[in-house]
């Protein structure tokens, strides 16, 4: 796709272009993370069934982080020294 340029509305709205919506699965309802990466630049992720199996399985793999959790959690509390 080429470069795709869009204008904020009044209200703050955007519109992404059709092309994109389909290529990502964008449809009406679907929620979006609107996170800034470390140059600044602000990055819209769509939150589909896709992304959501994607980071769940890149979780699966890793380590228990509800467990360090815990464990920081107790250190911080004094019930684990």
């Amino acid at each position: 796709m080429k470069d795709a340029r869009a204008t904020f509305t009044s209200k703050g709205q955007l519109v992404i272009p059709a092309e994109l919506r389909r290529k990502h699965k964008i449809e009406a309802g679907t929620k979006v993370a609107i996170l800034e990466d470390q140059f600044g630049r602000i990055v819209l992720q769509p939150i589909t069934d896709e992304y959501v199996d994607r980071v769940r399985g890149l979780l699966a793999h890793g380590p228990d982080l509800l467990a360090i959790w815990k464990r920081e959690h107790r250190k911080e509390s004094g019930r684990d020294k």
